[in-house]
């Protein structure tokens, strides 16, 4: 049996696609014990970046993933391929193009989409779920970055509800330990497991492994 493809999309820059990436690669291989692998379509090349930085903090062989890059159609055969070898495959998708998410979202087995909760990033998000529904592959949003404005967050959630999304109930805040963690090739499961984005990230993975 082939491994599970998880395809991180989002049509609207700076959602903050390739850090959620990192951290579903790093917790799924943490909480699973299984093998994972990433996959970066970004001509950007931000996760590849970040696995480099990974490599020299860790060793080249103490990583705990295995990376690949693909551009294009490229992208869903690399993805199957890696699939069987690997538990899961989670892959990184440029932002405002059609052409080169394509093929990565119609490989996956389930989309996740950040969002911020801003009117803005829902309003582009509907772009993302219906690129989704045209391959036939579902999706489901994370809120990520959230402020500590609980008032806005609940609009935003509400309006989510109301849009008919399918959306994690965890929820990522909007802390600089995730960046700070992404500067040094690591994640806040290895930074600071006991602080409180560890544990949001956690709870992401245990659900996300449940809708799999």
């Amino acid at each position: 049996m082939s491994g599970r493809i998880l395809t991180v999309a989002q049509q609207k820059g700076g959602s903050g696609k390739t850090t959620l990436t990192a951290h579903i690669a790093v917790g799924l291989a943490r909480q699973t014990g299984n093998p994972v692998a990433i996959l970066d379509v970004d001509p950007q090349g931000s996760l590849g970046t970040w696995f480099e930085a990974r490599e020299q903090m860790l060793g080249e062989d103490e990583t705990g993933l295995v990376f690949r890059t693909a551009s294009g159609w490229g992208a869903r055969r690399e993805a199957r391929s890696l699939a069987r070898d690997h538990a899961y495959v989670i892959i990184d998708t440029p932002p405002k193009t059609d052409v080169d998410a394509k093929p990565a979202i119609d490989a996956a087995d389930l989309v996740v989409v950040p969002i911020q909760p801003t009117p803005v990033d829902l309003w582009a998000t509907s772009q993302t779920i219906q690129l989704a529904a045209r391959e036939d592959t579902p999706a489901i949003l994370v809120l990520n970055r959230v402020p500590p404005r609980a008032a806005l967050t609940v609009e935003m959630a509400q309006a989510m509800g109301e849009s008919g999304y399918e959306a994690l109930a965890s929820r990522l805040g909007n802390r600089t330990a995730y960046a700070a963690s992404m500067g040094s090739g690591r994640t806040v499961l290895e930074t600071d497991a006991s602080g409180k984005a560890a544990a949001e990230v956690s709870a992401m993975i245990a659900e996300l492994v449940g809708k799999l």
